[in-house]
């Protein structure tokens, strides 16, 4: 009964649910937050209740690492960041790094479903930077997967949004939260309308991966440049399902149908490329279940996706683990 997802309670993945994160490794949690960007596509807000309602569907288990997440680590849903000024872009940022500020205190490592990407500036304000216990203060680096960098720092603001979607990955690099020369911006194709449109990424410092570089360099060449980048520091993914090729995730926010994005083989190839290293939480944005297919493909997609991302923190603990009882027997 467990693996039909019309069944029972639909908490993520089936997990407990749980109003706070002291007792789990692991949080998942739901921003339904739309006003961050800027546009006329605002059901982002359904992502969270999108992929609760399929999650029963996915995998348990991950055959490549040989783990089962859910008996190796202590994994809760907290629901969903309340935001009581939903329309009001700017504090529901605000609401989201209070609600994340607790996360990081409790020491559980965040795996969120939004939401529009602006959600990635209020999480990254509460688990980065000074006075965060999961990067013990660092800056964190990102691994940032998207059409669109996501670095229009030359806009004041997006229709109103000022720490919108389209600003989080620029404002995180000049308030102090992210180290962007220790960070990756991946499948980056966009529908550029100027020709220098990546000039702010590399001002900031971004190492900017897009489809055509990725493509001329291969896979493993880009698993390398991206370990080599981030190297042993706190790392954060965030997943933009826009990223993909519309046949794969067709129920997406800012779609780009004008050149040929990932399958979800290759995104999760380069997403295994941080496994081993510090992930201290990730999150999948931009899921629009009101454009998405009948069968749900890309709610789906969003909920594999956040599996594997689960996986690889649970496979981080599972390697923390064995180290320390070497040591201790040693």
């Amino acid at each position: 009964m467990e693996g039909l997802y019309w069944w029972g309670i639909p908490t993520l993945f089936r997990c407990p649910y749980s109003e706070t994160a002291e007792d789990c490794d692991i949080a998942l949690v739901g921003v339904p937050h739309s006003t961050g960007n800027g546009t006329t596509e605002r059901d982002q807000h359904l992502g969270p209740r999108a992929v609760r309602d399929v999650s029963a569907l996915g995998r348990r288990v991950h055959m490549k690492f040989q783990l089962d997440p859910w008996k190796s680590c202590r994994i809760n849903d907290l629901g969903d960041v309340p935001l009581p000024e939903g329309n009001n872009n700017e504090r529901s940022i605000e609401h989201i790094a209070e609600f994340y500020r607790a996360i990081d205190t409790a020491g559980a490592r965040p795996v969120s479903i939004g939401g529009d990407h602006s959600i990635t500036g209020g999480i990254l304000q509460a688990l980065s930077g000074p006075g965060s216990r999961l990067t013990r203060g660092e800056k964190v680096s990102i691994l940032h997967f998207d059409a669109h960098t996501d670095t229009f720092q030359h806009m004041d603001h997006f229709l109103g949004a000022k720490k919108s979607a389209a600003h989080w990955a620029a404002y995180l690099v000049r308030d102090g939260h992210v180290d962007a020369s220790r960070s990756v911006q991946v499948g980056i194709r966009g529908n550029p309308r100027t020709l220098n449109w990546l000039k702010p990424s590399d001002e900031l410092g971004y190492e900017v991966l897009t489809m055509d570089r990725y493509e001329a360099l291969g896979s493993d060449a880009c698993v390398d440049l991206i370990r080599d980048r981030i190297g042993d520091r706190p790392v954060y993914i965030t997943f933009d399902l826009d990223c993909l090729d519309p046949t794969v995730a067709p129920g997406v926010a800012n779609i780009e149908a004008g050149s040929t994005g990932f399958t979800v083989a290759q995104a999760t190839r380069l997403m295994h490329a941080v496994r081993g290293l510090n992930v201290i939480g990730g999150d999948v944005v931009c899921l629009m279940p009101t454009r998405d297919n009948p069968n749900r493909i890309t709610s789906m997609v969003a909920n594999a996706v956040m599996f594997e991302m689960v996986c690889l923190i649970a496979d981080n603990q599972v390697r923390a683990r064995g180290v320390a009882v070497k040591e201790t027997t040693s």
